[in-house]
């Protein structure tokens, strides 16, 4: 092991000591039961069954989704996985191939059995994997990648060590021609543009509802404090217009804490709340959708979308693509800057501060649907992977 990566090495094994009770404390919570015994205590989390594979590493369930177009695309025989997350973990599961968390970087020289290739998508930089692979004759490359307006000062200020991950990196694939300077100007080597692989997607439905006879607006994807923005839009659209709000939340282990605010909003306005999982009828003005994977159903039958994750600063927004496929009216926040790629190809979004929101409502009934402007070359990538 060269001294810079025993070094690191070192540290990561200091570190993991001192996050132990934080790890143990974390394990028990609902969200990460699954994922930190697996990633942490490599609990049900054993190595490869096999050496000389494609070995795919995503963090979460947006990155598992977008590898469908390539698995679709190549012999998934010898095809691993590793995510992050478990929602990750659990779109992945759909691809029948050989599925694993992402250990701890302390863990993987002893874990990581020699691949022919392992490909990391967005900003999935771990230094130790990249550095193990390498080591044992594989190739590293990154797909989908990218460095955010957020984060680009700080790779900046840590160059010299963006540097050294990246000098095992063999070919990057990034999505626009601002993130192939920023990776060049850290010292990457053989990178080609292109655009973002979300973008190559199949979007579809599974279920179908049917629509509400009046404008639906679908707050998709939220997160704490965004509701609160949503309702007090809606509350003052609806001094003016007919409209049901249909609250989607972004991680199920606040399904219980968004029904509460939902109901103690309702009990103030004189309004009515229903669980979707009681009752699909959306016969009430509001309602709370407390099931996983029916966002795109309900996009489906929604005029107006209120993309979440952008109206507060710390999370980046979330995909257009979806509910611009289904030809919603998108307003999102302005804090998008981790999606701010993918916005590039929608046309016809509202970009509001959080006060704004009623006013973006009315906007809405005076524009066309959202559309995409699909802009993807994912045949270089394929043949890459092949070859």
């Amino acid at each position: 092991m060269r001294p810079f990566s025993f070094i690191y090495y070192i540290l990561s094994v200091v570190l993991y000591i001192l996050a132990l009770p934080l790890l143990i404390s974390l394990s028990f919570k609902q969200k990460y039961k699954e994922s930190i015994p697996s990633r942490f205590f490599l609990f049900n989390n054993p190595r490869f069954k096999n050496s000389n594979g494609i070995w795919f590493h995503v963090c979460s369930l947006g990155e598992s989704r977008a590898l469908k177009p390539i698995l679709d695309s190549i012999d998934k025989e010898n095809v691993k996985i590793t995510t992050i997350t478990q929602t990750g973990q659990n779109e992945a599961k759909k691809y029948g191939v050989d599925l694993r968390y992402l250990p701890y970087e302390m863990f993987l020289p002893f874990w990581i059995k020699p691949q022919k290739m392992v490909v990391v998508l967005e900003a999935e930089f771990w230094y130790m994997l990249f550095a193990v692979v390498a080591a044992r004759g594989g190739k590293v490359v990154l797909l989908n990648a990218r460095i955010s307006d957020k984060s680009v000062k700080k790779y900046m200020k840590m160059g010299w060590f963006y540097r050294r991950l990246l000098a095992n990196v063999d070919k990057i694939f990034c999505q626009s021609e601002i993130d192939a300077f920023r990776f060049e100007t850290l010292g990457a080597k053989d990178i080609e543009i292109v655009g973002n692989i979300k973008l190559a997607q199949k979007i579809e439905s599974t279920k179908e509802y049917e629509k509400p006879d009046i404008t639906t607006i679908v707050a998709a994807s939220t997160h704490d404090g965004e509701e609160k923005v949503v309702l007090e839009g809606y509350k003052e659209y609806i001094k003016n217009n007919a409209a049901k709000l249909i609250v989607v939340p972004r991680h199920p282990e606040r399904f219980e804490a968004v029904y509460k605010i939902l109901v103690e909003f309702c009990n103030q306005n004189s309004l009515h709340v229903n669980r979707f999982s009681e009752d699909k009828s959306l016969s009430t003005e509001i309602v709370l959708v407390d099931m996983m994977g029916e966002l795109n159903n309900i996009y489906k039958i929604s005029d107006i979308a209120v993309l979440g994750g952008a109206f507060k600063e710390d999370v980046g927004g979330h995909n257009p693509l979806e509910p611009a496929h289904f030809g919603c009216k998108i307003i999102t926040g302005k804090h998008f800057h981790d999606q701010k790629e993918l916005f590039k190809y929608v046309h016809h979004v509202q970009y509001i501060e959080n006060d704004e929101l009623c006013n973006a409502l009315e906007e809405a009934q005076n524009l066309p649907p959202s559309s995409v402007d699909e802009q993807i070359d994912l045949d270089r990538v394929i043949k890459y992977i092949e070859s």
